[in-house]
């Protein structure tokens, strides 16, 4: 049964602890700064403080990959539940209490930093347990149990658990799920890493997470990787304001954009299988870098077309959900452009996820008010062309190798 879904079973422990653990972290996701203005913040302090776990989250997914590879994905994803303790422990029993941000910002920062380190070690010990052929598929499972824990059971057990428990209830409970999820992926997933894949800690081996991006594959791999997130991030910010000026209610709003995530987790495994068998490559440029750019200047002309329409909308939009999972090699792909260093080469990974969630906001304050919603669309359909320009270009070692022995051959 495993086999044919393609779900490692020497990992399964590991996927279900994740995915009991990302439950945990995304209980708080949908209302925690609307919540911390109620309780007294400004919309300035609160979005200071989730800029500061942002930030938080996007250097502790850079620098996992490296960990990872001298300290062993099962020693860093202990690190990672030791953070997002300290920092729950800190944040709710003493900063929500005093609500000062100086105790709060740090403490939030240091859960941040929980997620990242916890998660992402488990997508490269993925990578160093799963054979080639089945790479691809074993990453879409990944995402399938990252999302599903993260974006659609925990703020839904929050929808139900808030009115119940109320929100300080919620948060600590949130921290037993990571515990427990924590427990399953670390201690009795028994899976372990070649030896060969750790190498010896050393001042050199944590800078290769920095020095690896002078190697142009790898610096165009973070290109493509930041763009993946662009729309996920970007929609969110504007796109409503563009919507509710056809007569879109937010309702109908959040029903649509709730669908596209629980469409994606299911596209995620289907373009893992996918991608393994018809190219890791042509998946992304196809389905994510053209099928995406398309995708979003439909999200522009549907409106302009048809007014209100909301089934047609929904599938549009749901159609942003299928062609975002079409990234999802690119998690396979990616060590194998640096194989003697995959840890470093994740880490890269990992920062490109971080960016995009930076520069996609950065893009609707800069052009919003000059070029509306049209253009900001425009320009987030250009950056995902971009993407599918560079993708051919992501070649491994040993394709390279190969097109400098048949050019020398055919000299």
């Amino acid at each position: 049964m495993f086999n044919l879904l393609g779900l490692p079973k020497n990992l399964l422990w590991g996927y279900i602890g994740l995915t009991i653990f990302m439950i945990g972290d995304g209980v708080e996701q949908a209302w925690i700064s609307i919540w911390l203005v109620e309780k007294g913040l400004s919309v300035a302090e609160a979005s200071f403080l989730i800029t500061a776990y942002g930030i938080a989250v996007t250097l502790a997914a850079w620098v996992t990959g490296v960990f990872v590879q001298t300290l062993g994905p099962r020693k860093v994803m202990l690190y990672g539940l030791i953070a997002f303790v300290v920092g729950s422990i800190g944040f709710i029993g003493i900063g929500l209490h005093s609500m000062h941000m100086a105790v709060m910002l740090p403490f939030y920062a240091i859960r941040g930093i929980g997620y990242p380190l916890f998660a992402y070690s488990f997508l490269v010990w993925i990578n160093y347990s799963t054979p080639l052929e089945r790479r691809s598929t074993a990453v879409g499972w990944f995402w399938f149990t990252f999302s599903l824990g993260l974006s659609v059971i925990g703020p839904f057990f929050s929808s139900l658990a808030l009115p119940v428990m109320g929100e300080i209830h919620v948060l600590w409970t949130g921290m037993g799920f990571v515990i427990v999820g924590a427990t399953l992926a670390i201690w009795v997933n028994r899976d372990k890493v070649p030896a060969s894949e750790i190498h010896p800690f050393s001042a050199a081996e944590l800078m290769k997470g920095i020095t690896i991006l002078q190697r142009p594959v790898i610096a165009m791999g973070l290109v493509v990787k930041s763009i993946n997130g662009v729309a996920q991030y970007g929609l969110a910010t504007f796109l409503p304001l563009y919507l509710i000026s056809f007569g879109y209610s937010k309702t109908e709003w959040l029903h649509m954009w709730s669908a596209v995530f629980v469409v994606a987790i299911f596209a995620n495994l289907f373009f893992g299988f996918f991608g393994d068998k018809f190219g890791w490559r042509n998946t992304i440029l196809w389905v994510g870098g053209v099928g995406y750019a398309i995708v979003l200047v439909l999200v522009w002309l549907v409106p302009q077309l048809l007014g209100h329409n909301f089934y047609v909308m929904a599938f549009v939009l749901c159609l942003c959900g299928v062609t975002m999972a079409g990234y999802v090699p690119l998690s396979a792909l990616f060590p194998m452009l640096a194989p003697e260093s995959k840890g470093a080469a994740m880490s890269v990974l990992n920062l490109g996820a971080g960016l995009g969630a930076f520069i996609a906001p950065a893009i609707t304050a800069l052009f919003y008010t000059s070029l509306g919603a049209g253009g900001v669309l425009g320009i987030y359909a250009g950056l995902y062309i971009l993407s599918a320009v560079l993708t051919p270009f992501l070649k491994t070692p040993d394709e390279l190798g190969s097109q400098v022995a048949m050019k020398d051959k055919a000299a």
